[in-house]
């Protein structure tokens, strides 16, 4: 048997790029990187480890670099995504060998995913752990008052440009288990049409934010300074509500609010990464 090679595809290999587009829905029905690479959104934070046979990407594992912080302190890791192989061409050990060289890559920096609950077993074989993350959740009876927040559209550079800018420079919205810096992963779920809309408070506060039923999903906070969330929360929203869910660690913006369960959806992993015994919830527009 031929050794299986595994070939680096980084932001200048645009070539190699439509491969690996070719073979992501193939694996991970609903997504595609087409639209995210498109707007210019893969640099070179993202690279992607595949296993090329006649001309497909038949199995891969990507890591991009993060800036990860953890406790109030910021820490250099990676995180992996697009972890898979096709169908035709399991049983030959060819993602294991994609995971191999992707942590390499990575050395012995911090590293996390998050998997899907079919392949919980895969990842404790390369030195990772499960993690638990924790929903939160606030009672909050509020009805709809003054001007909506106006929506903020992704498809505009100029508004891609300005989510970069206040992830990178602004606060993260979890100083417990939180990052910064990823404007360009929380740009991917809204290409492919997964994100609750965009919404803007004021210049320089940006939220990730949605009504379903009689409860506000706030994802995400992106803010250069702090802000009265509370106060900004009849503009969110378009009928009475009674609950507030958030997407992240709350401490900073309402450190009233409480746990809610585990979130069985995301399944964390972690590797050479310690993180607190106090509950927490990696933001999920940073998940890759």
């Amino acid at each position: 048997m031929e050794p299986v090679a595994v070939i680096e595809i980084r932001q200048v290999d645009t070539g190699l790029q439509e491969l690996f587009c070719d073979y992501v829905p193939q694996v991970f029905r609903r997504a595609d990187f087409r639209r995210w690479r498109a707007w210019g959104e893969w640099t070179d934070a993202y690279r992607a480890f595949s296993v090329v046979e006649s001309g497909r990407v038949v199995a891969n594992a990507s890591v991009t670099r993060m800036r990860l912080v953890l406790e109030g302190r910021e820490v250099t890791g990676y995180q992996l995504g697009a972890v898979g192989c096709l169908p035709s061409h399991r049983g030959r050990g060819l993602a294991r060998k994609a995971m191999d060289v992707a942590l390499d890559a990575c050395g012995d920096a911090p590293v996390l995913l998050f998997a899907n609950p079919t392949v919980r077993q895969f990842y404790p074989r390369f030195g990772f752990q499960p993690w638990k993350q924790t929903l939160f959740a606030a009672t909050y009876e509020a009805v709809p008052e003054g001007p909506p927040a106006p929506p903020l559209d992704l498809d505009d550079a100029k508004v891609r440009a300005g989510l970069d800018s206040l992830s990178s420079v602004g606060l993260p919205s979890s100083e417990r288990f939180g990052a910064r810096g990823y404007g360009k992963v929380a740009s991917w779920p809204v290409a492919n049409g997964f994100a609750r809309p965009l919404r803007q408070l004021g210049s320089e506060v940006w939220v990730f934010a949605g009504v379903e039923g009689n409860t506000l999903y706030l994802d995400d906070v992106f803010a250069r300074e702090p802000f009265d969330l509370r106060a900004w929360i009849p503009r969110l929203i378009d009928r009475p509500i009674e609950a507030v869910r958030f997407g992240f660690t709350p401490e900073r913006y309402w450190p009233g609010a409480v746990e809610a369960g585990e979130d069985a959806e995301a399944h964390l992993f972690v590797r050479n990464l310690r993180l607190s015994q106090e509950a927490h919830r990696f933001p999920i527009m940073a998940h890759t």
